[in-house]
């Protein structure tokens, strides 16, 4: 999904977000979109910059695809760097202790949304 940064459009809605779960996102156009990932732990959602503090490229090979096979981390599917998906800290690989960078997002209404004000900051 795409939109201007700084729109407030929903990213996508709760209910289209599997319990665990993960989706990419794209806001913005141009050059530097700001792109991202959401991962849902129940009703909780949490977002971060697709960018791996290793290797600083897409976690991702294939469209939202971002979970262990159980469902239980994100992992970087270039080197296998695996990351807890509440904190986005790395617990193996070879970023072990680094992070990925949050996004802040709420749910409103049953969307999910970036919190207001997040913009090229997060790029």
């Amino acid at each position: 999904m795409t939109a201007p940064v700084g729109d407030a459009g929903p990213l996508c809605r709760l209910e289209d977000l599997a319990d665990p779960g993960s989706r990419e996102f794209r806001v913005g156009g141009g050059d530097w979109p700001l792109r991202g990932l959401l991962v849902r732990i129940g009703d909780g959602v949490h977002a971060y910059v697709n960018r791996c503090p290793h290797a600083g490229h897409a976690l991702n090979l294939r469209p939202d695809d971002f979970l262990t096979p159980d469902g239980a981390l994100l992992i970087c599917r270039s080197h296998g760097a695996l990351f807890e998906p509440a904190t986005g800290r790395c617990v193996a690989g070879p970023c072990v202790g680094a992070a990925l960078q949050r996004i802040p997002v709420e749910v409103v209404a049953g969307s999910v949304r970036l919190v207001a004000g997040v913009g090229a900051e997060a790029r």
